[in-house]
């Protein structure tokens, strides 16, 4: 089923909708490769997770929206292999149209695929998975259930990451992390929501993470030189919740 694309604009920030007022995605006009929505600087926390340079060797994103995860890797991730798995041709032609998509070529694809299908059908490894996908009405469909996140650790490399951008309307996430978390033998985080009502949820296989604050701390700096992400903010959330017992983020 094809959906109504809508494109806004307001105060230098272009915006992607699917028929309603949820925002699908955004672009500052004057930063087109920028992250502008809180959530995404947030998913783009994994690279704080796994400082390597060299990390993420591949990376499946579910769900296109306007690009800004796809660009952000694109463009600070050169030796990354990226795919993106989107369900409506009609948003992959807004995304390039509107929002400066990259042309696809050796390192970048896109297949026009459901998302957990293409999961459950892939025997492909990946080193991050980024899901973000809704329609129009910021519903996930199979994207937020058990045999998903099932499907996605054993889609994971030796060095994976799984991260999710949980939305509810009702700003409930508890059992989308529990769902996570059974997936996941208890190695999953949600960071604090964000006031769009957005939380981003991470999940690791294989081997495990323990990272001090200040680490992290450190991480983001370099990041923030390195791309001007600043995911200082971030570290700073996580230290104020109860989500890093010690001071130490786990996975």
């Amino acid at each position: 089923m094809s959906v109504d694309i809508h494109i806004s604009e307001e105060a230098g920030v272009r915006y992607l909708h699917f028929s309603s007022d949820w925002v699908q995605g955004a672009m500052r006009i004057a930063r087109p490769w920028a992250l502008e929505l809180d959530y995404t600087r947030e998913m783009m926390a994994a690279l704080l997770l796994r400082p390597d340079a060299d990390w993420p060797r591949s990376a499946l994103l579910i769900g296109l929206g306007a690009g800004s995860l796809t660009k952000f890797l694109h463009r600070h991730r050169p030796a990354t292999r990226i795919t993106v798995v989107e369900t409506e041709p009609a948003v992959v032609a807004a995304a390039c149209q509107y929002f400066k998509l990259p042309a696809e070529d050796a390192r970048f694809s896109i297949v026009i695929a459901e998302g957990a299908e293409f999961v459950a059908g892939t025997k492909k490894r990946y080193d991050l998975i980024l899901v973000d996908g809704y329609d129009e009405d910021a519903r996930t469909g199979m994207l937020d259930t058990a045999p998903f996140y099932a499907a996605a650790r054993a889609r994971l490399s030796a060095e994976g990451l799984l991260v999710t951008n949980l939305l509810s309307k009702r700003r409930d996430f508890r059992h989308s992390v529990e769902r996570l978390r059974d997936a996941f033998d208890g190695r999953a985080l949600a960071f604090p929501s964000c006031d769009s009502g957005n939380a981003v949820a991470f999940a690791a296989s294989g081997e495990a993470l323990r990272l001090p604050l200040e680490e992290l701390k450190e991480n983001a700096l370099a990041l923030k030189r390195d791309t001007g992400l600043n995911l200082l903010p971030t570290v700073t959330k996580l230290a104020r919740s109860k989500a890093c017992p010690g001071d130490v983020l786990s996975l």
